[in-house]
């Protein structure tokens, strides 16, 4: 009488070696977190954009003898100590959300920035997702981002 020897896997084995990938690869994803990757990466941008848009509008301070563009409002609030107000604050007590400011003369020509950066998450259709509000009596300029995530505040003050 011969042995038979067969070739191949059988169905258990298969099952126990799919379902190990699985629970590796669920444990994989947990640990990487896409959705909090992405956030951190879209918020680096907004960090980025937000200095951007200040540094134009000091080389335009610094090219009209330390005007500032007209269309910037000057709100008494708008203070350095922004930072520390929460995200939602900053929008309730006006001092930052003045509505859609035109900052055209920063980007005639691609003099001082070539275009407004938008949000990496909004809509182009409502403004770039970006504060801007000048101190009355300091004349310091201060760039925040409204749209930022993981509750970041994310302002530059200057």
């Amino acid at each position: 009488m011969q042995k038979i020897h067969q070739k191949g896997f059988t169905l258990l084995e298969i099952v126990l070696v799919v379902t190990l990938i699985a629970i590796l690869a669920g444990i994989v994803i947990i640990a990487i977190n896409p959705s909090k990757q992405l956030a951190d990466s879209r918020n680096t941008q907004r960090k980025a954009d937000v200095n951007t848009i200040l540094n134009a509008v000091y080389q335009y301070a610094i090219d009209n003898n330390g005007a500032l563009p007209a269309s910037v409002p000057n709100i008494a609030s708008c203070s350095s100590s922004v930072t520390t107000i929460s995200k939602n604050e900053i929008c309730k007590t006006g001092g930052l959300c003045v509505g859609l400011v035109d900052l055209s003369s920063l980007t005639n020509n691609g003099r001082y920035i070539a275009f407004l950066p938008y949000d990496p998450k909004s809509s182009t259709t409502n403004g770039t997702g970006y504060l801007i509000c000048k101190d009355g009596v300091t004349n310091r300029v201060t760039v925040a981002a409204k749209n930022s995530e993981n509750d970041i505040i994310i302002s530059a003050t200057k």
